[in-house]
């Protein structure tokens, strides 16, 4: 499987899918214009990896996002839940969060995520991840 790149704009995150490395990155600000058009790539290249991951491979999702306007959100949860259900059926998967401590918005959105999820989820400070 080829990996996913997609590079940031002012307004879109930028993705790094490594299959290899079993490593998910999305990492800056997400408000795009249309944030399913945005993701839905996203989606479907997670939705073929999942389905050929190896029970072996370990997958770390690692988020940077300072900002998250409503529907990034909402799709950013549907992805999260695609994980989810990968954990849930015995796939090894982990979310770390990197948050800026000063900023509390950040925070509680990563927490909310979390809250939904059963898969393992770390809220850690920005500077100690990639």
């Amino acid at each position: 499987m080829n990996p996913l790149y997609v590079e940031s704009t002012k307004s879109t995150p930028e993705v790094r899918f490594d299959p290899a490395g079993g490593t998910l990155v999305i990492t800056g600000q997400s408000y795009p214009e249309n944030a399913f058009r945005f993701y839905e790539p996203l989606m479907n290249w997670l939705d073929d990896y999942l389905e050929h991951m190896k029970q072996s491979t370990v997958v770390t999702i690692e988020l940077h996002l300072p900002y998250v306007n409503t529907s990034s959100t909402k799709c950013l949860m549907h992805l999260l839940e695609k994980l989810d259900k990968a954990f849930a059926s015995g796939k090894k998967v982990e979310v770390r969060w990197y948050c800026d401590e000063e900023n509390e918005a950040e925070q509680e959105c990563a927490e909310e995520f979390k809250e939904d999820l059963q898969l393992p989820f770390a809220i850690l400070p920005r500077g100690t991840g990639a």
